[in-house]
């Protein structure tokens, strides 16, 4: 067993700036998360956008929230979205986690259909929770969106893990 003062020796403590980025998101990386796929419809179609940063916001009214980056080419579309949803994906569905990453191939060759608020939703996910956007704050280089869930589908399994910069399963 290793001495408190032993562990406190491994440890680097720093602020956080712009001359050290990478430890923060490093830093950061130790916490597992699991992996989202973002959905909206737009004036030129459906997007996505794979996403950890989601979590639930209040049980009554039912809120979770998500936050897409300002540098995103897709910002733009999902802050203008009055509807969207949120799919969890299961361990064994890594190929829609890397569809809709930074130069995925989004919709392609993959089982969609839309709901009632013509929002693209990809069957068979973890859970997938429809939103109708309820706020929105700025966050830095983030912007915070909250969405009311209207409704929720949901299924057994393992979850998709992201952790370390790298996607894996629960370990039990």
């Amino acid at each position: 067993m290793m001495a408190a003062n032993d562990i406190h020796a491994l440890e680097a403590v720093f602020v956080p700036g712009a001359d050290n980025h990478r430890a923060f998101r490093n830093a950061l990386g130790s916490f597992t998360t699991g992996v989202t796929v973002v959905t909206a419809t737009t004036s030129d179609g459906p997007i996505g956008m794979t996403v950890n940063s989601f979590a639930s916001v209040s049980l009554d009214p039912p809120l979770v929230l998500w936050s897409p980056a300002k540098s995103s080419s897709r910002y733009g579309a999902f802050t203008g979205a009055r509807h969207f949803a949120i799919h969890v994906l299961g361990a064994d569905q890594d190929h829609l986690s890397a569809a809709f990453t930074r130069g995925g191939n989004g919709f392609d060759g993959i089982e969609v259909r839309c709901n009632d608020e013509g929002v693209p939703v990809l069957p068979g996910t973890l859970a997938r929770f429809e939103c109708a956007e309820q706020a929105q704050h700025d966050a830095g280089d983030h912007t915070i969106i909250i969405g009311k869930v209207l409704r929720v589908a949901h299924r057994q399994g393992e979850p998709l893990c992201f952790s370390g910069g790298r996607f894996g399963r629960f370990a039990v």
